[in-house]
């Protein structure tokens, strides 16, 4: 059984390559030479072909990362890469049952990332430079790397001892304990994300007075949101790249937009974008999406709990010994296919919110504002006009551009 479960493992990782491979040859033969007619007001030729180019640069470069990750992934099955990395935590750290699953996947994660280093230091400072959108100084990515471990020591190691916590005190139960816990961390970090965790990382200031926040108090009022917090973010410390986003619930409300969409964009667009942002709150895509994915939170570790006791996951691994972490790792690359499966359908279900979202403000606002707006950040973004159809059905959260476009002129 433990070779049939790693043939699966095996099948599954490689078919995950070649279909992202497959993606990536239809995305890229789908470019077309001539720019759309549609975008000709805010695209020229030249623009058109360098965000060709920009494409290609940034494929090309995830291809290499994507192709010696997996390279790296099927040396540590083959060669009981895993199984050795437990044995040593186990002989030479410490064998205490909540330590050795943190550690152990602590260093996993941390070899990830050291290793995916390098592709990340030449997308930045590489890539994302030569197309001028690169912001970030080499002390703001140390510093954003540090505290990132830091975040991940604290509440990824945090929830990960609760969890195997709740193995040990509950046994194949632990699983409905683990998922109130993720119920209540999801909660939290969406109420308090803009206000504990962003400031880590950027500033936060309170829209000034002046035409631009009158226009979106106006605005508010007339669709009857209770808008209080209208955050800017430095947002031009790291990109050039501009965006918008809306946070928490209840008293908690936040809109927050980046000072280089304020700064490309004129107020009428502006508002445009926010619009959008409160069709997210007034169609309760927050809260519907946050329960779907508790519900298949809940499925998945309800299986979890189900099958983890069961020694042939940790064998499959070359585990002598079977153990929760080894076994959760066994099922997270089982589960891969089921993942991508709930990708896709929840990929379905954002798109359709986009689609809402840009309704709602078309109706509410005007969808020509709107529209000036997406343009406007496609360009400045060097974005894929046209992806494949079944790049974007695969990899998508929002539609393409386009498609936006006709839909909110329908």
């Amino acid at each position: 059984m433990e070779q049939v479960l790693f043939a699966l493992i095996i099948a599954f990782i490689l078919f995950d390559f070649l279909l992202d491979r497959w993606l990536d040859y239809l995305n890229d033969a789908q470019w077309s030479e001539h720019l759309p007619d549609a975008l000709k007001d805010f695209y020229d030729e030249e623009k058109y072909k360098r965000s060709q180019q920009y494409d290609r640069a940034t494929g090309k470069l995830g291809r290499l990362s994507s192709a010696i990750s997996l390279a790296l992934i099927l040396g540590m099955l083959f060669w009981d890469g895993f199984a050795i990395w437990d044995h040593w935590i186990r002989k030479t750290l410490t064998d205490h049952d909540i330590l050795v699953p943190i550690i152990f996947f602590g260093g996993l994660l941390f070899a990830s990332d050291i290793i995916g280093l390098p592709f990340s230091i030449y997308g930045i400072f590489v890539i994302e430079e030569k197309y001028g959108f690169n912001r970030m100084t080499v002390a703001t990515f140390i510093g954003d790397k540090l505290k990132g471990y830091a975040l991940m020591i604290l509440l990824g190691g945090g929830m990960l001892a609760l969890v195997v916590w709740f193995y040990h005190i509950a046994g194949a139960m632990f699983w409905l304990y683990a998922w109130v816990l993720v119920a209540l961390f999801s909660l939290g970090f969406s109420l308090f994300y803009t206000s504990i965790i962003v400031p880590i990382f950027n500033k936060l200031q309170p829209l000034e007075e002046g035409p631009l926040r009158e226009a979106i108090e106006v605005y508010a009022n007339q669709v009857n949101f209770p808008l209080k917090n209208i955050m800017v973010m430095d947002g031009s410390k790291r990109s050039s790249k501009a965006n918008a986003y809306f946070s928490g619930m209840g008293g908690r409300k936040t809109i927050v937009l980046f000072d280089t969409l304020i700064k490309d964009h004129s107020i009428e667009e502006l508002v445009a974008v926010l619009a959008h942002e409160v069709g997210h709150y007034k169609k309760k895509h927050m809260q519907k999406g946050m329960a779907v994915s508790l519900i298949q939170t809940g499925i998945l570790l309800f299986i979890l709990g189900w099958l983890v006791n069961n020694p042939v996951l940790s064998h499959a691994l070359g585990a002598d010994e079977p153990s929760f972490h080894m076994g959760l790792l066994a099922f997270s690359l089982l589960y891969s296919p089921v993942s991508m499966l709930t990708g896709i359908l929840m990929n379905l279900y954002s798109r359709k919110n986009e689609y809402e979202a840009d309704r709602f403000a078309a109706e509410t606002y005007d969808g020509h504002w709107l529209i000036k707006a997406l343009k406007k950040l496609s360009v400045n973004q060097l974005s894929n006009l046209q992806p494949h159809p079944w790049y974007v059905f695969f990899n998508y959260s929002h539609p393409p551009l386009l498609q936006r476009i006709r839909a909110i002129q329908q």
